[in-house]
């Protein structure tokens, strides 16, 4: 059997990311959805909230499951008998940051990685444009699941103290 890893902070789970954890779900046997945190970033969702809005999104698909991840992604792997990592490109500048990730990978773990291109009709999709959409009141059903979308509005304006203005 193998298992792929397709990792992210998934802040929140987008369209973009759904289209790479299906495509891997009809090529692999078993697919972890993997949901960590990067020390780079600041989450509008905490992990455990990112985890279940995953979890929802990937309902469907009987041979995906949802973790989150701590630690150095290739020890995780090795832990927990992962194949490859699927990882989703939208651009050139993707393919710069992932390529170097994924050499450090197979040099401490042996774990390969496969970059697979997103749809072009998702390559504008990224939790970055769905959180700066959402927080200016702008419709992101076309880039989210609904739960997404609600969890989104419902965020943003507890945040905002009800007016749908958010500072990052």
């Amino acid at each position: 059997m193998t298992r792929v890893l397709v990792p992210g902070s998934f802040d929140p789970i987008t369209h973009g990311h759904m289209d790479i954890i299906t495509r891997c779900s009809a090529l692999f046997d078993e697919v972890v959805v993997g949901v960590g945190d990067n020390l780079a970033k600041r989450y509008l969702f905490s992990r455990h909230k990112r985890v279940e809005l995953a979890r929802q999104s990937v309902a469907q698909l009987d041979n995906v499951m949802v973790q989150p991840i701590d630690g150095l992604l290739a020890t995780w792997c090795q832990e927990h008998h992962i194949d490859v990592i699927a990882k989703g490109l939208r651009s050139a500048m993707d393919a710069s940051f992932e390529l170097p990730q994924a050499t450090v990978n197979r040099n401490l773990a042996d774990i390969e990685t496969i970059l697979l291109a997103t749809h072009p009709s998702l390559a504008h999709v990224s939790s970055t444009i769905v959180k700066e959409v959402a927080a200016n009141g702008g419709d992101v059903s076309a880039m989210v699941d609904t739960h997404v979308s609600d969890a989104l509005m419902s965020t943003i304006l507890a945040s905002s103290g009800g007016d749908g203005a958010h500072d990052e």
